[in-house]
């Protein structure tokens, strides 16, 4: 597993902008594989000793069957089985074989997954990774160059590239917690751009943990907090999010873990829509929103006789002004999941969504509706957030009306946009759109 803030360019010391910040699985089409692409040029960088998933995607689970369509198993998740932005043929050869087992001869053609243009408008990692790692936290050798390491790309090799990385995501992403006096939710990043989310009930301090992929992050967090952890709420089964169930499960016996697919690691229930279940006080209601994956499962948290906001934690199916690719569903089913589900509960519920993927969410948004006030201000908004390494979760229902083209398929300036007429259409249409978008810069 890679798990990097940012690499930095041979030949200018600046970050490559495809590490973080949602350009790995959203914009580069590389979905939930943490740019494993990058594993013969990168050194693996484990945050702790328990936060590696297993399986890791190359063992027993193949890329397309952990995070594409079911039975479509591929080579290792490199750039030339990327999607709609592969590379040339030429760079292709690489991609037959693990990088661990190529000599480094044979793995100069994974360079080019380093010489790559930067996509438009994929913003910088944090100021502490454009300062190469220096600091508090760094990790030790993070910022280590081999000597020529300034000299033009040219002179590089898998060696040398190995050795220019900085420290882990993990490190520069700021945690959030959200207390309402019925429940808290501590927003726990992980990865590069996902997020876990530690939800404790106020009144027994129990406590469930949403898609924990980082297990020992997980355990730190409910040390810190002083609270029981009893329950796994599993979204999808994707490494990104289910990867680190096994593992954490070995951690802490007895653990609950709920999921919608048989295909979700360490599952001991599997749940339907509107199953019922609790976490101390707290009723949380299973939403099953098949689309992204067969099995996907929101998870839809309030607290009976509360005048608080509901929660809801919707992984890979609603983020903050865009919704998940169609893996394995249709533009039927995303309708019914967006419109008739998600959107049906109190306008006021707090999204908790499984990605930072606000801002080129956001910048999409702005191409299909570029007279909407509302994207224009939480886009700016969410710029500042990002630049103090903020979180832009969560959103509420009601605001994802105002900002989501996606939620917003049912408005004529997103039909206009899409030459639909009809919102299934529409949503199809304009999901399609956003699989070729390219970011612009500003």
């Amino acid at each position: 597993m890679v798990q990097v803030a940012a690499v930095v360019r041979p030949q200018d010391g600046r970050p490559f902008a495809h590490v973080g910040r949602g350009g790995l699985e959203e914009e580069e089409g590389l979905p939930g594989q943490r740019a494993a692409h990058l594993l013969g040029v990168l050194r693996v960088v484990p945050p702790h000793t328990h936060d590696v998933p297993a399986p890791l995607p190359e063992s027993r689970q193949g890329f397309g069957g952990s995070h594409g369509r079911a039975g479509s198993p591929s080579p290792l998740g490199c750039p030339c089985r990327a999607g709609s932005r592969s590379l040339p043929a030429a760079t292709a050869r690489c991609c037959r074989s693990s990088p661990a087992s190529l000599p480094g001869s044979a793995n100069r053609p994974c360079r080019a997954a380093a010489r790559r243009q930067e996509e438009p408008g994929q913003r910088s990692t944090a100021p502490a990774a454009r300062r190469a790692g220096a600091g508090a936290g760094a990790v030790p050798g993070a910022a280590a160059r081999l000597p020529g390491a300034g000299r033009g790309a040219g002179s590089k090799g898998p060696a040398q590239l190995r050795a220019i990385f900085l420290h882990t995501e993990h490190e520069q992403r700021k945690s959030k917690t959200i207390t309402q006096a019925d429940m808290k939710v501590e927003l726990l990043p992980a990865l590069t751009d996902n997020y876990m989310y530690l939800l404790i009930d106020e009144e027994t301090k129990e406590a469930a943990i949403v898609d924990p992929v980082q297990p020992q992050k997980v355990l730190d967090a409910v040390k810190k907090h002083g609270v029981k952890l009893t329950t796994v709420l599993t979204t999808h089964h994707h490494w990104d999010h289910a990867g680190g169930n096994e593992k954490l499960v070995k951690m802490e016996t007895g653990l609950r873990v709920y999921g919608g697919d048989s295909r979700v690691g360490a599952l001991t229930q599997k749940v339907s829509h509107l199953t019922s279940l609790k976490v101390g006080s707290l009723n949380v209601k299973c939403l099953c929103t098949p689309c992204h994956t067969s099995g996907h499962i929101c998870y839809y948290v309030t607290k009976p006789n509360s005048s608080e906001p509901p929660a809801v934690f919707t992984g890979d199916t609603l983020f903050v002004a865009g919704c998940g690719k169609f893996f394995e569903g249709t533009p039927e089913e995303m309708y019914r999941a967006l419109i008739e589900i998600l959107g049906t509960l109190d306008p006021q519920t707090r999204v908790y969504c499984g990605h930072e993927y606000t801002i080129n969410n956001l910048k999409f948004a702005r191409h299909v509706e570029p007279n909407n006030a509302a994207i224009r201000e939480k886009l700016a908004w969410a710029k500042a957030k990002y630049d103090s390494g903020e979180p832009t979760i969560p959103s509420t229902i009601a605001e994802e009306f105002t900002y989501n083209p996606f939620m917003r398929v049912r408005e004529k300036t997103v039909q206009e946009h899409a030459g639909e007429t009809d919102p299934i259409r529409t949503m199809g249409a304009i999901r399609k759109e956003k699989d070729n978008f390219r970011i612009p810069k500003d």
